[in-house]
């Protein structure tokens, strides 16, 4: 998905969008979303929880975006023009409805309930998604995952997987990237991370084995889930430091509760990200924009949309200075 803010925010990525760092303390963080209208006047709006003041990074994960439930018939539902995107992969997850891909890759695929599609942008990618003419309900999210600089300028890539449910306990889980309750996906990153869906019977407690070197995030998409000794509520996203190698979960609501569980080693490098572009400083954002305006070959072209693609927002006044990671404790 695109970030289609006619105006995005100047992103330094590792410290807070005000240039303050965020504490670093033991224990669990909660983070509440901000509402993100994608634009138009039947344009869905999405909660957005990574980046914000608290925290811009979880690992390499770098932008999650939760929508949804959206009646199309209401929102009109999904319709992402053409766009680019350098230096990431895109994570894409739903838990209801469809979309459908088209890359400049050629990749011509859908995002379907329990379907992982990763793209890799690397040098540069383009991409279009629309919720197809089956979907009533649209629910999901997209994720980014900012790459290492030694693999920022990687060759365009698109990987699909179903990974199997695994259960446990009184939950069911789906393992979509890295290794979980025994099970380990397929599918290829640039960096060490986890990604599962993690559905909890009501009243349900389960103590997960985790790798003490990485840093979670658990979204909750339904239900009323504690973290450890933090409750977190739908659209929240419990932040867990480093250093712990198990994570408990227990579900205090009267239904089942849906979550997304992200982590990974925590990220040391310097990003700049800025409207669909990740680099090392303003100087890349400025190329790569530039260069989608001006239609270069970097981008590639995305064949059997039936529209305009989208044009660049300008850039900022300011010179995007990159800053490091909150430090480590």
């Amino acid at each position: 998905m695109s970030n289609v803010e006619t105006k995005p925010m100047e992103l330094r990525c590792g410290a807070s969008a005000d240039g303050r760092r965020p504490a670093t303390t033991p224990g669990v963080d909660v983070l509440t979303p901000r509402d993100v209208p994608l634009g138009g006047p039947r344009a869905m709006t999405v909660r957005r929880t990574l980046p914000q003041r608290a925290r811009t990074l979880i690992g390499a994960w770098c932008f999650a975006d939760h929508y949804g439930p959206d009646d199309v018939s209401e929102t009109g539902g999904m319709d992402v023009a053409p766009h680019p995107h350098t230096g990431l992969q895109t994570v894409s997850w739903l838990f209801s409805g469809e979309i459908e891909h088209r890359d400049s890759l050629g990749s011509h695929a859908f995002v379907r309930p329990g379907e992982l599609n990763l793209m890799t942008g690397g040098y540069g990618i383009s991409h279009s998604e629309v919720s197809t003419p089956r979907t009533t309900i649209l629910h999901g999210v997209q994720l980014w995952v900012a790459l290492p600089d030694e693999h920022r300028d990687t060759a365009r890539d698109f990987q699909h997987h179903v990974p199997q449910p695994v259960r446990i306990d009184g939950a069911e889980i789906r393992v979509f990237l890295g290794s979980l309750a025994g099970v380990t996906s397929p599918v290829r990153t640039f960096s060490p991370l986890l990604g599962a869906e993690i559905l909890l019977e009501p009243h349900v407690t389960v103590t997960l084995a985790v790798d003490p070197a990485f840093e979670h995030g658990l979204l909750v998409d339904q239900g009323d889930v504690r973290l450890a000794d933090s409750l977190v509520h739908r659209a929240e996203l419990g932040y867990a430091h480093p250093g712990t190698d198990t994570l408990t979960l227990t579900n205090e609501s009267e239904d089942t509760a849906r979550t997304v569980l992200l982590g990974g080693t925590p990220f040391e490098e310097e990003i700049v990200m800025w409207w669909n572009f990740i680099g090392r400083s303003h100087e890349d954002i400025a190329k790569a924009r530039e260069e989608w305006q001006n239609s270069s070959d970097r981008f590639g072209v995305v064949e059997g949309y039936a529209g305009n693609r989208l044009p660049a927002p300008a850039l900022p006044n300011a010179v995007i200075t990159p800053r490091r990671n909150p430090p480590r404790h």
